[in-house]
């Protein structure tokens, strides 16, 4: 493990109870009118939406919704929102949701900014900026409502890309300014939400340490957000309802893995899954969660059960079983999608850039093993 580097943390984070009207009057101050976006549904029903109208309201700041996110956005609903926006006079986002509003306000605010650019502007190659953590941008806050994404406190947008029928990360970068966390927006989420997506947060944490990136302060990181989920894990595959206590587990350990991430990235995993979440519509965290177990067995011995141990697995057989019984994978569907799988091994053998960041020897064998456990 190298030794620390710079650390990438330029979010003011409020994690608590009623975070959104305890500071109603800092959120005010970012601008005059705001353009709130978000899903159709989630962030009215968990009550985010309208904690933050009130707040809007409490300063007298305006506001408008753009509720059309959905899962895996695409360019074409960034764009279609950057033109909202600007009708709108908007001068701050304000993204409500889980990462898909989040990544997707990330690239509007950058839009709305370059106003005259078009969609292909988010993935362009050497832009000046290009790259960077904080892109030119109007200014951004984030209210998350889901326990896996950590993106409020990092700078990528994955987006989905019809031209090349794939997700992919936009080369502009942007932390928002604020992120309001709270884990009372968990407590009316559908258990199949907290079940895939605080296994998202799993994947994010054993990615971010298992990579040539992390250093000595992404382990810190790391154990720290591994021990918060791990005390929640059984109580994430019961029926029963979860404790206020437990969700406030959840939540800290998704905002502790999204630090973790801001630092070193994601890795296999991560690449595996976009064509399966993009061609059948699998949720992002089931889809990641699925090479999981594959990943980590490939991993060295030491960070394997360091992880392992961090979480509460006696064994990688436990944390195998363990994914199996939270995402039950369907055998059937995994033969379904072995060919698009196929195409995934195909990308990462063609991406230097994300081989780089794998710390153990990959090849069209040892990307196999993980995938299929052969």
């Amino acid at each position: 493990m190298s030794e620390p580097k710079r650390y990438q943390t330029p979010v003011k984070v409020y994690e608590e109870r009623d975070a959104v009207t305890k500071h109603a009057e800092e959120i005010c101050t970012y601008g005059k009118k705001a353009l709130i976006v978000t899903g159709k549904n989630s962030a009215k029903l968990c009550g985010a939406l309208s904690d933050v109208r009130d707040a809007l309201e409490f300063g007298a700041v305006q506001s408008v919704i753009f509720d059309e996110i959905e899962e895996n956005p695409s360019v074409e609903t960034v764009m279609k929102a950057r033109e909202f926006g600007l009708k709108e006079n908007c001068d701050f986002v304000i993204a409500i949701g889980g990462g898909s509003p989040m990544d997707a306000a990330k690239s509007i605010a950058i839009m709305i900014f370059h106003k005259d650019e078009g969609g292909e502007f988010l993935h362009r190659k050497g832009y000046p900026g290009a790259g960077d953590m904080r892109s030119e941008s109007l200014p951004l806050i984030a209210v998350p409502t889901t326990c896996g994404t950590g993106s409020e406190v990092t700078a990528v947008s994955v987006l989905t890309r019809n031209d090349i029928g794939n997700k992919q990360s936009s080369t502009l970068k942007l932390f928002p300014d604020m992120a309001l966390v709270d884990y009372k927006y968990l407590v009316k989420a559908p258990k199949s939400l907290i079940i895939h997506t605080s296994i998202d947060a799993l994947g994010h944490l054993i990615e971010s340490y298992i990579n040539t990136g992390a250093d000595e302060r992404t382990e810190d990181t790391v154990r720290l957000g591994l021990s918060e989920w791990g005390k929640t894990k059984q109580a994430i595959l019961k029926n029963a309802e979860m404790a206020e206590e437990e969700l406030k587990c959840l939540m800290h350990s998704s905002n502790i893995a999204g630090q973790a991430i801001a630092q070193s990235g994601t890795s296999l995993p991560h690449a595996l899954s976009y064509r399966i979440t993009y061609s059948y519509q699998v949720p992002h965290g089931k889809a990641i969660g699925l090479f999981q177990p594959g990943f980590l067995k490939a991993a060295g011995r030491e960070q394997r059960d360091n992880v392992l141990s961090w979480a509460g697995f006696r064994d990688f057989d436990e944390f195998d079983m363990y994914i199996h019984e939270a995402l039950r994978p369907d055998e059937f569907q995994m033969s379904v999608m072995k060919e698009t799988i196929e195409m995934s091994i195909d990308d990462i053998l063609h991406a230097p850039e994300r081989i780089a960041k794998v710390p153990f020897p990959v090849n069209r064998e040892v990307l196999s093993s993980i995938c299929f456990g052969n």
